[in-house]
């Protein structure tokens, strides 16, 4: 089969900082328009709109100067505007050599808003051009709200594309501005344009209203586009634009006749990088970059990838840079945990993986995920009991109000014989086990002294983490430790005293 290179140029620092809120430093921006380059390998990168600001043009002079010492300097574009050469003067003022000329690509536009024929909009688009040239600026088109002018003024868009054939223009760039094209839209338009200019070059660039960004961009380039405008995680106006991450596997893995030079190892690292400077985060579902996307929870999924990889696709996150992960919860089966186990190095029998399967579903009724991270400590917890459980703290009412000295009510069964107390103690834990003591006076009881007391979450954990309590007791014959596990620390700590009394009174 015959392959075809396409360009990619990626417009994240222009048209992807017209997300709402997002505006990226001078220093963001260079950042992230080296690690494109150099480490993503787009064939382009437009970075800003020219007369936006003192600050934007500081931050075009960095990203140009350093493009200049590396041989990049023809790969960075700039928006401008058909304003009498005054973009051009700013163009030569940051040190660019490509323009990106916003014109208007339907009558609508050009009618409404510039309030001009197509002969004296093409008049001045020709003076634009013939500034740049003398400037040394090369120059692509953009034509703004082609997508429409497709649909409602096709007589004009051609006109216009009649104009430009004649002109010293080297790219010329068919906007979906609004996001408004269906994918037999796209191939038809697209087609229909590089049958009449075959020799031209058409970049295609999408937005994503009703989430077609992916599928028109497969159409587009079927037709025989040249190159695509994409941004890092969609970002972007409104909906956003066609995706980096998504579009470039969908051509990897579905489209071989069209070759590319993106390296799809550093999409996810590109993402993150865009997701912290942007501070829009990326959706845990978005395909490819998302928290989720390589995450197994069902048990079964883990199985069949125990059994041949069943649950594979072509869509493997090593491609990403990733890695499969399974998720721990109350739809883990024992699959999902020996894989989670594998990784951490540790070894089950059946009877306790079975045990330690069976409190991750009991955990994950109360806390949505369970991570791996949390495993050790649920295997501690588990498998610690070796008692047979004779005591049981049925239920407790914990209070902690200001000004008030903090007290428990609880209930406490002893050899199937049900006890209620209620104390106050110097804390919430301090008051439960004033209750406990006096339940066990009379019972003849004595409660072994506390010596130690631990706390510990997995590292990198959040406020809802699973909590491990270590309390180390000593009575007349021994010192011994009890572990409780929960979200809740207090109530971890009551866990950790409840395997103590079952230890005292066997």
């Amino acid at each position: 089969m015959a392959t075809r290179r396409i360009e990619i140029m990626d417009t994240t620092l222009r048209d992807g900082e017209q997300t709402s809120s997002v505006s990226f430093s001078a220093s963001e921006k260079l950042t992230i328009a080296k690690l494109l380059l150099e480490e993503l390998k787009v064939d382009r990168i437009e970075i800003a709109s020219a007369r936006v600001s003192e600050g934007e043009l500081q931050a075009v002079k960095d990203v140009t100067q350093w493009a200049a010492e590396n041989g990049y300097l023809h790969a960075v574009e700039v928006l401008t505007f058909v304003d009498n050469g005054v973009s051009i003067n700013w163009m030569k003022e940051a040190g660019a050599k490509v323009q990106n000329l916003l014109t208007k690509g339907s009558l609508n536009h050009l009618t409404h808003q510039l309030k001009k024929t197509s002969n004296q909009h093409f008049k001045e688009i020709k003076n634009t051009l013939k500034l740049a040239k003398v400037s040394n600026i090369e120059t692509n088109i953009y034509l703004e709200d082609w997508s429409n002018g497709m649909r409602n003024s096709k007589a004009y868009v051609f006109e216009f594309l009649e104009f430009l054939s004649t002109q010293p223009v080297k790219r010329i760039m068919l906007p979906d501005t609004l996001g408004i094209l269906t994918p037999p839209e796209s191939y038809a338009f697209v087609k229909e344009i590089k049958d009449k200019y075959p020799n031209l070059h058409f970049d295609f660039h999408a937005h994503n209203d009703y989430d077609l960004g992916v599928a028109n961009v497969m159409e587009a380039l079927k037709a025989g586009a040249n190159g695509l405008h994409l941004t890092v995680n969609g970002m972007g106006e409104r909906a956003g634009n066609a995706p980096m991450a998504s579009t470039i596997a969908v051509i990897n893995d579905f489209m071989p006749e069209v070759k590319i030079g993106v390296n799809e190892k550093v999409l996810y690292t590109v993402s993150k990088l865009v997701e912290n400077f942007s501070g829009v985060m990326i959706p845990a579902n978005k395909p490819v970059i998302g928290a989720n996307v390589f995450t197994q929870t069902a048990g079964i999924h883990a199985d069949g990838d125990n059994k041949k990889n069943l649950y594979f696709s072509d869509l493997l996150p090593e491609r990403f840079g990733r890695k499969r992960q399974y998720a721990l919860g109350k739809a883990s089966g024992k699959a999902n945990i020996q894989k989670n186990l594998q990784e951490l190095g540790l070894q089950l029998d059946d009877e306790d993986l079975k045990k330690v399967t069976q409190r991750i579903i009991e955990l994950g009724d109360k806390k949505q995920v369970v991570t791996k991270e949390d495993l050790p400590y649920i295997i501690s917890d588990v498998l610690d009991r070796t008692y047979e459980e004779k005591v049981k703290v049925n239920s407790y009412v914990l209070t902690h109000s200001k000004g008030l000295k903090p007290s428990t009510t609880v209930s406490i069964s002893i050899e199937n014989e049900t006890f209620e107390e209620h104390s106050q103690g110097d804390g919430q834990f301090d008051a439960f086990i004033n209750a406990i003591r006096n339940v066990f006076k009379r019972k003849k009881l004595v409660l072994p002294d506390l010596i130690d007391y631990a706390v510990r979450i997995p590292p990198g954990s959040r406020s809802d983490a699973l909590c491990e309590t270590i309390i180390t007791w000593k009575n007349t014959e021994k010192e011994f430790k009890t572990r409780g596990l929960d979200s809740d620390q207090t109530v971890s700590a009551i866990k950790a005293t409840e395997k103590m009394l079952n230890i005292i009174v066997s």
